[in-house]
């Protein structure tokens, strides 16, 4: 019996794996899985609607990463009336096994005769003897035809993958520059769990990453890349750039990315009072476990974090609790106000304006932190965290080093003053993508300028 063989098996081309049962639906399955993703529906419904269990969309969007491919992105172009539609495909097949030739399967499409010829050659079916045309497996081959990969620019470029890779997943430093290695997390390739340790790294986002670059590095277009090209890196295996495990870096520790439908929420945003005259603080507590706490002073210009680092006391946790005792957590009225005074004493005159705190029983001393420190105190009206809304975003940043339900007693001195550092050395949108170090350096020297200028 003879053999019909493709003429791409005749030139000794490499064998190719047989479509077999496809992975895929077709394409416009897929499309339509891609839209209701984009919409907000969940990869299961998002399954259903597009014809598959919900099971398969599950896979479909983890193998992903969550990202749609290009072709199925809601901004890829359509595919071009000169290329054969699956529809089309499926003609075809119908039409060829009721015996008609290649020019009466032509007039019937509205297609040239050479465009069926040559789709009949490429794309049969021929592991079973001779040549059988089949939509589905016609469909693959032209899809596998259809690619053009191209390398990715963080893979080719090792400057900048090595600094988009320092900036997402460098170690934090002390200002002497010694390291902080952090706690030791083990990526599991889910999304970081709630009220557990997380990676310490510097954490920049991949926007902030891609802007740095312009001010970096002003003369070199080849240190550029989109933060669409790095979301795709970190999520998309197949661009074969960054390692799936570092988007625990990022702020969410979303191991899949989630499409902007599903976390976009309803509602008006505050609009913050000016900010034009540096000086002015917000503070707060986070507290973790056993009631221990750690203090964030941020200024509301330059938005330059400080830490306050508050060590439990002695007899914590052993001796009997005392009504009106002394605060052996840590974060009692006395601890609280000497740990401010600390530290914003450290500031100049220009910068000690205000200090804007929650309604909290930590600062009941304020009179006295008023006196020492040298420094107006205001309190928020109850149940108003967007009075110190600058606060309460940088709290937010800080959950990522030290998460809810951990123990924050510890983390000593020299670890919050690497985290403040890896916080005031990350460029920040709100700033024109310089850090919150480089605004306060500014305006300090603007500052001193001018009073130069006017004491001369």
């Amino acid at each position: 019996m003879k053999r019909y063989r493709r003429r791409s098996d005749r030139c000794l081309r490499a064998t190719l794996r047989s479509a077999g049962r496809l992975r895929e639906a077709r394409r416009e399955n897929c499309r339509q899985f891609w839209r209701a993703i984009a919409s907000g529906r969940s990869s299961e419904d998002a399954g259903v609607d597009a014809g598959v269990s919900p099971a398969v969309g599950v896979r479909w969007f983890r193998r992903a990463g969550g990202v749609p491919p290009t072709h199925f992105s809601q901004s890829s172009k359509a595919l071009s009336g000169r290329y054969l539609s699956f529809a089309e495909r499926e003609e075809i097949a119908i039409l060829r096994a009721q015996g008609h030739g290649v020019r009466a399967i032509a007039r019937l499409l509205d297609r040239p005769p050479c465009t069926i010829s040559r789709e009949l050659r490429r794309n049969a079916a021929a592991r079973h003897g001779a040549p059988e045309y089949r939509a589905i497996t016609a469909q693959w081959h032209a899809d596998r035809s259809a690619r053009r990969p191209k390398p990715a620019k963080l893979a080719v470029n090792r400057i900048l993958r090595d600094y988009v890779q320092d900036r997402l997943a460098g170690m934090i430093a002390r200002p002497d520059g010694a390291p902080i290695v952090g706690p030791k997390v083990v990526w599991k390739g889910r999304r970081a769990v709630h009220r557990q340790h997380r990676r310490w790294a510097t954490a920049w986002s991949p926007e902030q990453i891609s802007r740095r670059l312009r001010l970096d590095f002003p003369e070199d277009e080849m240190m550029r890349v989109s933060h669409e090209a790095i979301y795709q890196a970190l999520y998309v295996q197949g661009r074969g750039a960054l390692r799936r495990e570092l988007s625990a870096c990022l702020r969410t520790g979303r191991a899949l990315r989630m499409p902007r439908m599903r976390t976009r929420r309803q509602g008006r945003a505050f609009v913050s009072p000016d900010r034009a005259v540096p000086g002015h603080w917000e503070g707060d507590l986070i507290v973790g476990l056993g009631s221990s706490a750690i203090g964030t002073l941020v200024e509301r210009t330059t938005r330059f974090t400080i830490l306050l680092h508050l060590p439990r006391m002695t007899g914590h946790g052993q001796e009997a609790f005392v009504k009106k005792g002394p605060a052996l957590a840590g974060h009692g009225a006395e601890a609280v106000r000497d740990a401010i005074t600390r530290a914003i004493s450290t500031m100049p005159e220009q910068l000690r304006r205000s200090l804007t705190w929650d309604q909290g029983a930590e600062l009941a001393q304020h009179a006295r932190l008023k006196i020492d420190a040298g420094v107006q105190v205001y309190f928020c009206d109850p149940h108003s965290p967007w009075q110190r809304g600058t606060n309460e975003n940088t709290n937010g940043l800080l959950r990522q080093y030290f998460p809810k339900g951990t123990d924050l007693s510890a983390h000593n001195a020299d670890n919050l003053e690497a985290v403040a550092l890896a916080l005031n050395t990350r460029p920040r949108k709100t700033l024109g993508w310089k850090t919150p170090a480089e605004t306060l350096d500014e305006f300090l020297r603007v500052s001193h300028t001018q009073s130069v200028a006017t004491t001369g």
